[in-house]
């Protein structure tokens, strides 16, 4: 059927897998629902008498569920009745919509209720379970349905909405009785869907959502330590990257060598205001390079925090020798990295930040998390992966660290020479 010659590898997986407990975590419009329809409706046509009861997340949703439903039933060239009734429950108007094929076979289409599918013995199909509002709910009063028939199917498909909700219990938690497909994005283009994801990622311009929508990630908004609506805020439309006055200018640096980069910083305080003036990083850097870059930089800026722990104490070391009190060694505990985190956030909230519209930067501030550990303490992190380790969040907050904190030699006057000389001058 023309239908079945549309489908790529992956759509095919999961049309051709009869698992009784099925269920998809599939990026945005990658096929799921024309794969999920194709399987009900060819499913129905194979098994005269059968019942599919499919729950989408609301009314339009519902109804273009069944439009698919429809043309697969056209391809087929299978004649079929739509009949559409309302009926009211707990108050509310509820549109079912219904198609019935000359072999007795129905599918139902209904909006997402935890009381509106109640009644009916049947196969069940949760469109975009992720989004149903009141799902713990839903599926306590969708599973019975199939409880006395072992030929009965569940399928479930959706993108994530982040960790929480039935779907993410069932996809992280189900067991082995379920049959897992995951589809990102990336994996679709990589069986044939003609799309671009790089011109996808670019016109998006969110990695929260790129990530979600695209990348089936259960990422939690409330659990980034900055969110999106700080980190957006602070960035500013006119590029702030540039020259900068030396005496206005404060340095951070965290060091990496294999696996994390090594990123300068470069803030300059205009008003009450701190530019991001340079956000360089280094990958796999040799020492010597790294140290080269360091010594340029320094007699351009007032002040530098410098990343000390384990690779960079060296770096720290002779750059405190070479600049004096100018350079202050960081080494990064849980007590320094909270006051550096929070700090960090508090400039965000108030507005005191510009940084340049920048990828990597964005997601490095969007990468840490607080986190609190079994013994009870906080700290804040972020995993590793092939962008680093949130570098440039960390070099970011020692720039500001080195601009609102004056460390160094005690400076001092001499009061009893300046006393005496006033008191010389009386006679």
């Amino acid at each position: 059927m023309d239908s079945e010659r549309l489908l790529l590898p992956y759509q095919r997986r999961w049309v051709w897998d009869q698992s009784r407990f099925k269920i998809g975590l599939w990026a945005r419009q990658t096929g799921k629902s024309f794969a999920g329809t194709l399987e009900v409706v060819l499913d129905a046509v194979e098994r005269p008498g059968t019942l599919w009861i499919l729950l989408s997340a609301g009314e339009r949703q519902s109804r273009e569920l069944a439009e698919k439903a429809k043309r697969h039933l056209a391809a087929l060239k299978q004649a079929a009745e739509t009949l559409e009734s309302r009926f009211f429950e707990a108050g509310e108007e509820v549109t079912q919509l219904e198609i019935r094929l000359p072999n007795t076979s129905r599918l139902v289409f209904l909006p997402a209720n935890p009381r509106t599918a109640r009644g009916y013995t049947g196969n069940v199909f949760l469109d975009e379970f992720a989004f149903h509002q009141d799902s713990e709910a839903i599926w306590a009063a969708m599973f019975p349905i199939i409880t006395r028939r072992p030929d009965l199917k569940i399928r479930i498909m959706s993108t994530p909405n982040g960790p929480r909700g039935k779907f993410y219990e069932l996809w992280e938690k189900g067991g082995e009785v379920w049959s897992r497909h995951r589809v990102t994005l990336l994996d679709a283009v990589a069986e044939g869907l003609p799309i671009d994801p790089e011109e996808l990622r670019a016109g998006l311009a969110d990695d929260f959502i790129w990530q979600q929508e695209y990348l089936c990630e259960f990422v939690s908004e409330e659990e980034a330590f900055l969110p999106w609506s700080l980190i957006l805020a602070a960035e500013a439309r006119e590029d702030p990257r540039g020259e900068w006055d030396p005496e206005r200018a404060y340095l951070g640096m965290d060091v990496g060598r294999h696996r994390d980069l090594t990123v300068f910083v470069v803030l300059e305080r205009v008003g009450d205001v701190y530019w991001a003036r340079l956000v360089e990083a280094l990958h796999r850097a040799p020492f010597a390079e790294q140290e080269a870059r360091l010594h340029a930089l320094l007699p351009r800026v007032r002040r530098a925090c410098l990343d000390a722990t384990g690779l960079g104490e060296m770096l720290a070391e002779n750059a405190r020798r070479a600049f004096g009190y100018k350079v202050e060694p960081v080494k990064f505990t849980l007590e320094v990295k909270a006051d550096l985190a929070q700090r960090l956030r508090l400039f965000f909230e108030d507005r005191r930040i510009r940084i340049p519209e920048d990828r990597a930067l964005r997601e490095d501030l969007h990468a840490v998390r607080r986190i609190i550990t079994p013994s009870g303490n906080v700290r804040y992190d972020a995993e590793r992966s092939e962008r680093g380790h949130a570098d440039r969040f960390w070099a970011l907050a020692l720039a500001l660290h080195a601009a609102e904190t004056r460390k160094g030699p005690v400076e001092y006057r001499s009061v009893l020479r300046r006393a005496f000389a006033g008191w010389k001058g009386a006679y």
